[in-house]
C-alpha cells in the first residue's frame, strides 16, 4: 500500500505542477515552488516503511523543487530559477517562524491543537540550521551545475542535467543535513544508514520526474509562451 501511496503521489504532484505551468507559466512554477517546500517540511516528520526501508516523507515534494528550478533554467533562464530559491527561503523561514510563534500563544481551555502543533513544529535550533544550510547550498549548486551541463552538451540532452544536477545536489543536500542534524546523536553505523537511505529516495524521485520536464519543455501547448534556453548563453 505503501508505495502504490507514493507511486500514486508522485504522478498526481507533478501533473498537477504541469497544469499549473500550462495555465500560469513562471508564476505558476513558483507557486509550485513554494508550495512543495511548506509540504516537505511538514511531510518529512513522519517515518514510512517504503520497499522495505524507514524513510521519511516529503521527498517528492522536496524533489519537486529541483524540478521547478530545472524547468525555469531551461525554460526562462537561471535569474528565474534563483528567484525561486530566494522566494521559497523567504517563504520557509516565515512558515518555520510563524508556527513556532503561534505556540506561544497560551491555549485556551478547550483547545486539543497545542500538543500536535508542539510536537511538529517545536523544531531544535541544530535541526532549523541543517534545513537552511542544506536547503541553500544544493538548490544553488543544483541551478549551477544545470547551466554548465547544458553548456557543455551544448543544449542537447535534457535527460542528462537534469537527473545529474539534481542526483548530485540531493547527495549535497542528504550530506549536509543529516550531518549537521545528527552527528553526535546517533551512531556511525546508524548515520551511513540515514546518508543512503535518504539519498535513494531522493535519486528514485529525481529519475521519475525526468518524463514530467519532457513534457513541461516539448509540449507547444504547455510552453506556448517559453522559448527553450537550450541554444543560448546562460544568462
Amino acid at each position: 500500500m505503501n508505495e502504490l501511496l507514493f507511486f500514486g503521489f508522485l504522478i498526481i504532484y507533478f501533473t498537477t505542477a504541469l497544469v499549473v505551468y500550462r495555465f500560469w507559466r513562471r508564476e505558476g512554477v513558483l507557486l509550485v515552488f513554494v508550495l512543495s517546500i511548506i509540504v516537505c517540511n511538514l511531510q518529512v516528520v513522519k517515518q514510512v516503511t517504503l520497499f522495505g526501508l524507514q524513510a521519511t516523507l516529503g521527498n517528492i515534494a522536496y524533489g519537486a523543487t529541483f524540478w521547478t528550478t530545472d524547468l525555469l533554467s531551461e525554460m526562462h533562464g537561471k535569474k528565474e530559477s534563483r528567484r525561486a530559491v530566494v522566494f521559497g527561503f523567504i517563504a520557509l523561514v516565515l512558515f518555520t517562524f510563524s508556527m513556532r510563534y503561534a505556540l506561544w500563544y497560551r491555549p485556551g481551555p478547550e483547545d486539543w491543537a497545542q500538543g500536535p502543533l508542539t510536537a511538529i513544529f517545536a523544531f531544535l535550533p541544530r535541526v532549523v540550521l541543517a534545513s537552511y544550510a542544506a536547503y541553500l547550498v544544493s538548490q544553488f549548486h543544483d541551478i549551477w551545475l544545470f547551466h554548465l551541463l547544458r553548456d557543455w552538451t551544448r543544449g542537447r540532452h535534457l535527460w542528462l542535467r537534469n537527473n545529474i544536477a539534481t542526483i548530485l545536489s540531493q547527495l549535497w543536500d542528504t550530506l549536509i543535513f543529516v550531518s549537521i542534524a545528527f552527528i553526535g546523536v546517533f551512531s556511525w553505523g546508524v548515520l551511513f544508514q540515514i546518508y543512503l537511505t535518504t539519498w535513494l529516495f531522493k535519486v528514485l524521485v529525481a529519475i521519475l520526474d525526468t518524463p514530467f520536464i519532457y513534457l513541461a519543455t516539448r509540449w507547444k501547448w504547455i510552453a506556448a509562451d517559453a522559448e527553450p534556453l537550450a541554444n543560448k548563453p546562460a544568462s
